[in-house]
């Protein structure tokens, strides 16, 4: 007798039989016969049980929602009326002459049968229940297409998939390490690696050419939704590329995916900005392009005014002026446009001006220090039709750009203009190589210390680093990043400049990236290559507002596992093994002194 899956039973097995094993997902008694939906991975079968099968009429009476059964009889039609065309298999049902109970289930601390809100709690501290549930299945079952088309257009391409080591030095990336301490040489730690960064720059100088991996990574760092302590990303490493070659080809990867996983196509080119473009059309450096709504500078209308705290913004780089357009805005109540307000001051801006435009007139919370010419020219400057509102922010330009930017996806969301099923991907690139670290003010990479300035830029490290632009990419879908890469420093001499400016001394540079540093004399090619986030990426894919809901078996929001009740203390035999010896650590604000 065949075995089959309880989602492949279809109306050519009918009048065969069948053997279905699952899990019982609902129990019918209706009148003399009992029905049983089983459930797989796969789909739903509905079993009927008769009487007359005196057996296993008396075993489905006492079965409950997750027993474990196999079940055998013959497949056939369902009655005419009673098809249920939700069902892959909504035409069949099979007949039961056996029945055989293989586990009996506790009742389930919450309905594994439907996609009922359940706290995230009790999902994660149950999450074997949790993934029996439809939509975990589906996520996961998305994810495994993804990476599988991923590695086969990589493989395609003569790509070799290498695995990097998860012990490795700490050379710490930008977050904190976790580290691994080493019971044979006390004393000394392994780090987990928060990327493979510099192994796959080490096999490009070790000839390998066109490397990629599906690789884990690890980073003690906060958590956000779309953040966890362990996560995946896709590695690619190329020799003898320049920028456009790496973007070329993760942008045709990227298509393949969409169209091998989800059945979707990705309209190319893909749109390219630069980051200065980005922050003055959309207020991000990860734009948001499946709506419009780009900002306005409307500066320009304010020329001259009389209005202080306007007029000193008005004029010149360091400041700007920015209409966000609000779509049917003019209907909004006052009430409305207060909370805009104090979402604006939430994101940072001292207020937020607002400006309607009915089908008569125009009204505004400034209403008494504008004239008729000022709103018209605002009007034209910011692109809005009549019924439209405008937002006005102004301020210093960089966060001037960050609150109308948040703006923006705030207005997108109430007009309903982000939904979860509309990709929209672009790149931006030309990005600053350094930033001010907003702590210490000292210099800072903007994103590593490998990356390459662009062409022609190198003597600016000693006289403006500032003003250099990094060889550096960024792949954005739906306003998250995906990814970053660059072209890599691949002189050494360069490579160690660049540490000295961090601040790192030789003794530090030999220390960290003494190995690293090492191999770059023994002919490095020129190299860039790319990383993105797997759980991420298809977080986005699925439509899902969290990477928890993608991950078989995920952290919580503070980095704990509450199924595996998970960091937990160790024994004492183990810390003498380590040679480790715990201290209490000082309650946060207490003296350690005292």
């Amino acid at each position: 007798m065949p075995k089959r899956s309880c989602g492949a039973l279809a109306a050519t097995d009918i009048g065969t039989s069948a053997e279905i094993n699952g899990w019982v997902n609902r129990r019918r008694d209706h009148g003399g016969l009992v029905f049983i939906d089983l459930r797989d991975r796969d789909g739903i079968t509905q079993a009927v049980f008769d009487p007359a099968q005196t057996a296993a009429f008396e075993i489905a009476q006492t079965l409950r929602n997750e027993d474990v059964v196999r079940i055998t009889g013959l497949a056939r039609r369902r009655p005419a009326g009673t098809e249920n065309s939700k069902l892959s298999t909504g035409e069949v049902e099979v007949a039961v002459e056996r029945v055989d109970v293989l586990a009996r289930s506790l009742v389930p601390p919450f309905p594994v049968n439907a996609d009922a809100d359940v706290d995230e709690s009790l999902r994660l501290k149950y999450r074997y229940l949790d993934l029996r549930r439809s939509r975990l299945q589906r996520n996961l079952t998305v994810r495994h297409k993804i990476v599988k088309a991923i590695r086969d257009f990589f493989d395609e391409r003569e790509f070799l998939e290498i695995e990097t080591p998860c012990l490795i030095k700490s050379t710490p990336e930008g977050a904190r390490d976790y580290v691994v301490p080493s019971r044979v040489y006390p004393g000394t730690f392994y780090a987990l690696p928060q990327s493979p960064q510099i192994l796959k720059q080490l096999l490009m100088v070790g000839g390998i050419g066109r490397y990629m991996q599906i690789a884990r990574c690890f980073r003690d760092e906060d958590q956000r939704a779309d953040r966890l302590p362990e996560f995946t990303q896709l590695d690619v490493e190329m020799s003898f590329v320049d920028e456009a070659d790496v973007m070329t080809i993760m942008e045709d990867c990227i298509v393949y995916t969409w169209r091998v996983a989800l059945g979707l196509e990705v309209s190319q080119p893909i749109p390219r900005l630069t980051y200065a473009e980005a922050l003055a059309r959309f207020g991000s450096d990860k734009p948001d392009m499946r709506f419009e709504l780009e900002l306005r500078d409307v500066a320009a209308a304010f020329a001259g005014t009389p209005i202080n705290f306007l007029a000193e913004h008005a004029s010149g780089d360091a400041s700007r002026i920015i209409a966000v357009r609000y779509p049917g805005g003019a209907s909004l109540s006052r009430r409305d446009f207060d909370a805009l307000t104090e979402s604006a001051k939430t994101f940072g801006a001292g207020g937020l001006i607002w400006i309607c435009y009915p089908v008569d007139g125009w009204k505004s919370s400034i209403a008494k220090l504008l004239d008729d010419t000022t709103v018209e020219t605002i009007r034209e400057l910011g692109g809005a039709e009549p019924g439209d509102a405008l937002l006005l922010v102004a301020g210093p330009t960089q966060l001037a750009s960050d609150v109308a930017g948040k703006l923006r996806l705030l207005v997108g969301d109430k007009i309903g203009h982000r939904p979860t099923d509309r990709f929209a991907f672009c790149w931006v690139k030309d990005f600053p190589l350094f930033e001010r670290d907003p702590e210490t003010q000292a210099i800072a990479p903007t994103h590593h210390p490998f990356t390459s300035p662009a062409p022609g830029q190198e003597a600016l490290l000693d006289t403006d680093p500032f003003a250099m632009r990094a060889q550096h990419y960024d792949l954005v879908l739906n306003g998250f990043e995906l990814g970053s890469g660059s072209i890599r420093i691949h002189d050494p001499e360069f490579q160690r400049r660049i540490f000295q400016l961090f601040g790192l001394s030789e003794q530090t540079i030999a220390d960290r990236f003494g190995f690293f540093m090492d191999a770059l004399q023994y002919g490095a090619p020129p190299h860039g290559g790319m990383a993105w986030g797997i759980d991420r990426l298809v977080m986005l894919a699925c439509g899902e507002p969290s990477i928890r809901e993608v991950i078989a078996f995920p952290k919580n929001q503070t980095a704990r596992d509450l199924m595996m009740d998970a960091p937990s203390p160790i024994s004492q035999e183990q810390l003498r093994e380590l040679g480790l010896d715990l201290k209490a650590k000082p309650a946060r604000g207490a003296n350690p002194l005292t």
